[in-house]
C-alpha cells in the first residue's frame, strides 16, 4: 500500500484530433511531480501514473491502480497550456468513472485549475469525484494524509471540497506556500517516478517548433518552474486560479495575482538533475520568466557558469511589454534559452486595452521582436482571435502583423471562456452558449466553441483562426526564414503538418 497515487490523465486524441499521433507535444506532468515530491519529503509514500505517456487503456490503468493499492487516488488535471486543466477533465473523469464502476473503494480526489475555478460544479456534475482541492493543494494534501481515516475527518481539513449529506461544501481556504518556504515545502520534482522507454524523459516530446521542426530532436524533454503565478490580470487567462483564497462558486484568476519564486541555488540544482538524466529540451513553465531581473539574471548567470547554455535547448515566456532591456537578451541566449514565447495577442491596441493589456500602448511590437531575433533568440508569437472587442478588421490587422513579423513560431488561438478567467464569468453573465463538454475548451478539438462577441459569431472566429493557421504556415516569408535557419527538411515537415485538417463541429465537418 502507498499513501497516494498521482494520476496524470490524458485524452490526447479527443483534444488534438489527428495531430495527436505525430505532431502534438507530450508534456511531462510537472505539477504531479511537484506534489509527489512535496508529500514524499514529509514521509508519505507516493507514485505517479502517467496514462498519456504510457498510452494506457482504462483496463491497464485500473490494473496498475489495484497493484499500487493507494490510500488516496489524486487526479492532477494541470497542464502547461492555459486550457489544459479543463480539457484534461475529459480523460480524468472517464478514468475515474471506470474506477468506480470496477468497484474500487479508494477515495478519488481531483486537483487542478478546473476544479479550483468551479469546485461546486465539479462535485455536482461528477459523481466519481469524492473530493477536490480548492487551491494549489500542497498543505491540504499533507493535512488530509495525516489522518488514518481521512474521509471521516474532511471538515477538519482546510482547502478542500466534498459532499455532505448530498450537498457540496467547501472548507475554508488553505494557505499557499509562502515565498520563504518554497524551497522547503515544494522541494523539487519526483522525476524518478516518471515512466520512460530507454532513457529518462524519452516518452515526452516537445512541440515541433521548439525542436527546429525536426522530429528526431523532440526528446528527451522536460519542464521546470522557477516561479509560480503571474502579476498581471489578463481577462482571457486563468493561470492564477491556483492561488485562490475564497469559496465563491466561480473563481476568477485575476483576483489572485500572487507570484512566488524558488531560490536561484535551488533551481540550479534542479537543472543539474535534468542534465545528469540526459535532458536536452527544457520548457521553463513560468508565465513571466523575463519579468524580474532579481531572479532571472542570477539564474541565467548560473546556467552559463555551469556550461549548460550549449547543452540545453530551452524556451521561456514573456509579455512583449516586459522586454525592456535589449542588453539582457544576450545573457538569456547564452544561458541556453533559444526561444521566447511572447504574448502579443492582438495587432490592435484598442483590443489589447480591453483585456487588461494596457501597457502595450507604449510598446513598439515590431522593434521588440526584432531585438529578440537580433540576439539569436527565436520568437514564438502568441495571438488570440475573437477577443471581446474584435471585429473582422481587427483580426485581419492581427494576422497581417503576424505575417509581417514572420517569426519562426506562430500560435494562434480563438478566444475561449476558460473556467477561472474573467471571460468565463462574463460569458455566464451574458448568457453566451458555453462548450457542451470539456473537450470543447480545447483550441484544437472537434467540439471547440470560441466565445462569440457583439461583432463576431463563434463560427466566424474559428474559421478565421483556422484559415490564418494555413495562411501563415504556407507563407513564403515564413517558410524562407525556416529554410534559411533549419533547412528544406524542416520546411517539408511544416507543409506535411498543414495537410492535417482539424475537423470542427460548428463549421459543419
Amino acid at each position: 500500500m502507498i499513501d497516494v497515487l498521482f494520476i496524470a490523465p490524458s485524452n490526447s486524441k479527443g483534444i488534438y484530433q489527428d495531430l495527436a499521433k505525430d505532431y502534438a507535444g507530450i508534456e511531462p506532468p510537472s505539477w504531479a511531480c511537484l506534489l509527489a515530491e512535496s508529500c514524499r519529503s514529509v514521509g508519505y509514500s507516493v507514485d505517479i501514473l502517467d496514462t498519456g505517456a504510457l498510452n494506457l487503456k482504462h483496463k491497464d490503468s485500473i490494473k496498475i491502480i489495484k497493484e499500487k493499492n493507494p490510500r488516496l487516488i489524486c487526479f492532477v488535471v494541470y497542464g502547461q497550456n492555459v486550457n489544459a486543466g479543463t480539457t484534461m477533465m475529459s480523460g480524468a473523469t472517464s478514468l475515474s468513472s471506470a474506477i468506480k464502476e470496477r468497484g474500487i473503494k479508494t477515495p478519488i480526489s481531483f486537483i487542478g485549475s478546473h476544479v479550483q475555478a468551479l469546485p461546486y460544479e465539479a462535485l455536482d456534475r461528477e459523481s466519481s469525484i469524492d473530493l477536490v482541492f480548492t487551491n494549489e493543494g500542497v498543505y491540504a494534501l499533507r493535512d488530509l494524509l495525516s489522518y488514518d481515516n481521512f474521509m471521516n475527518n474532511l471538515a477538519k481539513i482546510r482547502g478542500i471540497g466534498y459532499r455532505k449529506e448530498g450537498e457540496s461544501v467547501l472548507t475554508p481556504p488553505s494557505t499557499l506556500v509562502p515565498n520563504h518556504k518554497m524551497d522547503e515545502d515544494l522541494p523539487g520534482y519526483a522525476w524518478d517516478l516518471l515512466p520512460y522507454d530507454k532513457k529518462p524523459f524519452d516518452l515526452y516530446r516537445c512541440p515541433m517548433w521548439h525542436a527546429e521542426y525536426d522530429v528526431d530532436k523532440r526528446t528527451p524533454y522536460a519542464s521546470i518552474n522557477t516561479s509560480l503565478g503571474c502579476k498581471f490580470k489578463c481577462e482571457f487567462c486563468m493561470i492564477n486560479i491556483l492561488n485562490r483564497d475564497d469559496d465563491e462558486p466561480i473563481g476568477v484568476a485575476g483576483n489572485y495575482n500572487v507570484m512566488r519564486y524558488w531560490s536561484t541555488d535551488f533551481v540550479l540544482k534542479q537543472f543539474d538533475k535534468l542534465v545528469e538524466m540526459g535532458v536536452e529540451n527544457v520548457r521553463i513553465i513560468d508565465e513571466m520568466f523575463l519579468l524580474n531581473p532579481k531572479y532571472y539574471k542570477p539564474l541565467c548567470e548560473g546556467l552559463i557558469n555551469r556550461g549548460y547554455g550549449d547543452k540545453l535547448r530551452m524556451w521561456a515566456y514573456s509579455r512583449v511589454d516586459t522586454i525592456r532591456r535589449p542588453d539582457i537578451l544576450n545573457l538569456v541566449r547564452d544561458a541556453g534559452i533559444r526561444w521566447l514565447g511572447i504574448g502579443i495577442e492582438s495587432g490592435d491596441r484598442n483590443v489589447r486595452l480591453e483585456v487588461s493589456k494596457g501597457k502595450f500602448q507604449d510598446v513598439d511590437i515590431k522593434k521588440v521582436v526584432r531585438q529578440v531575433e537580433g540576439a539569436d533568440i527565436n520568437v514564438m508569437a502568441n495571438y488570440i482571435f475573437g477577443l471581446p472587442t474584435d471585429t473582422k478588421e481587427s483580426m485581419r490587422k492581427t494576422q497581417d502583423l503576424a505575417l509581417d513579423l514572420a517569426t519562426l513560431g506562430w500560435n494562434g488561438y480563438s478566444a475561449m471562456p476558460l473556467p477561472g478567467s474573467q471571460l468565463y464569468k462574463d460569458a455566464i453573465e451574458a448568457g453566451y452558449e458555453l462548450p457542451s463538454d470539456y473537450e470543447g475548451y480545447s483550441f484544437h478539438s472537434y467540439n471547440t466553441t470560441p466565445i462569440p462577441t457583439d461583432n463576431l459569431t463563434s463560427k466566424e472566429i474559428l474559421k478565421f483562426r483556422d484559415d490564418s493557421y494555413l495562411e501563415y504556415h504556407q507563407s513564403s516569408k515564413f517558410l524562407s526564414k525556416v529554410k534559411k535557419k533549419y533547412g528544406q527538411e524542416s520546411v517539408e515537415n511544416i507543409l506535411e503538418n498543414c495537410k492535417i485538417k482539424l475537423k470542427r463541429k460548428i463549421l459543419g465537418d
